[in-house]
């Protein structure tokens, strides 16, 4: 899963093109929260940044029972729940998030590789392919792509597409040219 620290995005910072929740489109970037939720969310990512993960749990549960419109609550529930070994209430929580916000570049990247983890290699190549399709700039869904085409796929050329993909987007990596050098040695 992703470090926390990616994901402790601030609460209404998950923008993008609007998305339809209950019959209307909702800008999750103009979405107000009452000050309590947004210091509640924020204690909670502390607790995560400190890996005290059942009470970041607790916590976020109560942000996700006042706030029910923003995926962030739900993502970093689902990143808490993974934490303690609770892979369920991890994919039920990331299921929510892209709920709220089909897509989600983060709740879809955690839910994939959730996917890649238990083994459900087609659902996480799936996931990974409608995530980029929305999202294609954002550069950890193009990264795990690649280690799922690679690794788990056995697709070398999958996952030389993703890693060129990936490099375009984050050129000072240090690892992925590695990646890159391989596959083309083992294509030829």
């Amino acid at each position: 899963m992703v470090s926390v620290t990616l994901v402790a995005t601030l609460l209404a910072a998950c923008s993008g093109t609007p998305k339809r929740a209950g019959g209307q489109f909702v800008d999750p970037s103009s979405v107000r929260v009452s000050g309590s939720v947004e210091r509640d969310f924020d204690q909670a990512l502390e607790l995560l940044r400190g890996e005290r993960y059942p009470e970041a749990i607790e916590l976020l549960q109560d942000v996700v029972q006042r706030e029910q419109r923003l995926p962030a609550p739900y993502i970093n529930l689902g990143i808490a729940y993974y934490q303690s070994g609770d892979e369920k209430n991890a994919e039920e929580n990331l299921l929510k998030a892209l709920e709220v916000f089909p897509n989600h570049p983060v709740g879809a990247n955690e839910l994939a590789v959730l996917y890649r983890k238990q083994g459900r290699f087609e659902e996480a190549r799936e996931l990974f392919t409608s995530a980029q399709n929305q999202n294609p700039g954002y550069a950890p869904l193009i990264k795990n792509f690649g280690i799922l085409c690679d690794l788990y796929l056995q697709d070398p050329q999958c996952a030389l597409a993703q890693f060129e993909r990936y490099l375009q987007l984050e050129p000072d990596d240090k690892d992925v040219p590695l990646w890159v050098a391989g596959l083309k040695r083992r294509i030829q």
